[in-house]
């Protein structure tokens, strides 16, 4: 397709790959998590941000698969750094054992990669009693950052480098049910849509980078929060739908992007020079692009906010 090779005003396409946006970066005083690392885009990005010389854990909830990318990644690489902790997004006593796991082995953090995701075919809960895809793909992920911020904000007054914070949302947050969130209506089984569920935890995660950067442009802090979005992927987030996973097969070297090019707007906005200093932004095809009116809806951000703190520790509870 010829808007395929278009390249924005950062000089990148959406056929450009990973490889190609940190091309001549230098990662070596840096550490990165990255959560989903153990297949599709996640691993990708692993591979990539090690080849570059950053250190990286992958927050993985299958330790077996994740050991075996790691080793992959070694093997290709050398001279890779890369760790494998266990995480599983969709619990919070494990997200909060990871953090805890985390801060007590003494390593810095530079970037934390909020990338794992899933979509469920049916309403499903996940085990703290949330609409599995809200609790996975937003809720985990708010919970870690928070629980990792301290560390970052460490990290980035020791090192006086800057943090970064990628939340790995989709174009399908401009598809999510007609409220945007629906505050009342999480575990709502009736009128549940699976990808209208999909597309307001991607939708949460937009908002939740924007609120973020505002509270830490507040505190004058040296960390940045964006959102980003990898286009359409043939993963294997699909896996669970033969319908679309056949379609994809027979269109995807038309219309869809492989995973090198998926992974690539993740680490332009993780590691490029270009984006110093640019905080509450979303990025799609490695340059800025326009998010829909309900994912820079201020209050809405406020709101959700609120929201998820309440919702954890009602959990917690």
């Amino acid at each position: 397709m010829w808007w395929f090779g278009r390249k924005g005003p950062s000089g990148f396409s959406p056929s450009s790959t990973a490889e190609q946006v940190t091309q001549g970066i230098h990662g070596t005083a840096l550490t990165a998590i990255v959560t989903g690392a153990s297949s599709g885009i996640g691993t990708e990005t692993a591979r990539v941000l090690a080849l570059r010389g950053v250190r990286v854990v992958m927050a993985v909830r299958n330790m077996e698969a994740g050991s075996q990318v790691r080793d992959a990644i070694e093997k290709e690489n050398p001279s890779a750094n890369v760790h494998a902790m266990e995480l599983d997004l969709s619990s919070i006593a494990s997200v909060r054992k990871f953090a805890a796991d985390y801060k007590s082995s003494g390593l810095p953090l530079n970037i934390l990669i909020n990338n794992a995701g899933i979509i469920a075919s049916r309403f499903m809960l996940s085990k703290d009693n949330i609409e599995l895809q809200f609790a996975t793909n937003y809720i985990g992920h708010f919970l870690l950052t928070n629980l990792l911020l301290e560390t970052m904000k460490k990290t980035a007054c020791e090192s006086c480098k800057e943090g970064r914070i990628v939340n790995v949302s989709s174009r399908r947050h401009k598809f999510s049910y007609p409220e945007g969130i629906r505050f009342d209506k999480i575990n709502d089984k009736m009128g549940y849509n699976f990808l209208s569920a999909y597309g307001q935890s991607k939708l949460a995660n937009i908002l939740h980078a924007n609120e973020l950067a505002k509270r830490l442009k507040e505190d004058e802090l040296n960390i940045t929060a964006n959102s980003v979005s990898p286009g359409p992927i043939n993963t294997n987030i699909f896996r669970h739908f033969g319908f679309l996973s056949g379609l994809i097969g027979l269109l995807g070297k038309y219309v869809i992007k492989n995973v090198q090019q998926g992974a690539a707007t993740t680490c332009y906005v993780a590691l490029h020079p270009q984006v110093n200093g640019m905080s509450g932004i979303y990025f799609a095809d490695s340059n800025i692009a326009e998010a829909s009116s309900q994912a820079v809806d201020t209050q809405l951000a406020h709101k959700l906010w609120d929201f998820s703190l309440d919702l954890i520790n009602r959990c917690s509870k």
